[in-house]
């Protein structure tokens, strides 16, 4: 599924982070069989997926709706690292988890900077990515939904 930065996929009616309010997660756009993995751990969950394609729709999203972590796959042809940035410099409280092909030194030490929580190799083993998110969760909102 690909949509636009204004078009989501609601998983579900949200539960939230130890409040019960919505859970929101914010997406790169891909081209493989990504956003149907990600309903696979959203959907027991009633999380939300919202999915965007560059830096620009990442800010519009996260301005309209509150999001608890956005997952940036840093080899998107939509920016990548500079989508984190952007992110950091405007929401600077929104964490990130970075996806890559190729998480060597130079990705790392930029996310390190960016202060990215966790970069995850694709193929995205999603066991990793959802113990990464509970680890998030738990850490940032008190909140064991992914667990």
């Amino acid at each position: 599924m690909v949509a636009s930065a204004f078009e989501y996929d609601q998983i579900g009616d949200g539960v939230g982070p130890g409040c019960g309010s919505e859970v929101n997660v914010l997406a790169s756009v891909s081209s493989w069989a990504w956003p149907a993995a990600l309903r696979d751990i959203f959907r027991p969950r009633d999380v939300n997926l919202l999915v965007a394609r560059q830096a620009s729709e990442f800010v519009d999203i996260i301005e309209s709706r509150r999001i608890h972590t956005a997952i940036v796959d840093v080899d998107s042809e939509g920016g990548g690292l500079a989508t984190v940035k952007v992110i950091r410099l405007s929401y600077p409280q929104t964490p990130c988890i970075a996806l890559t092909n190729n998480a060597g030194g130079c990705v790392l030490s930029k996310a390190l900077e960016l202060e990215v929580f966790s970069v995850i190799g694709k193929p995205v083993d999603m066991d990793i990515l959802r113990e990464q998110l509970n680890r998030l969760f738990v850490k940032r909102y008190n909140s064991h939904i992914f667990g």
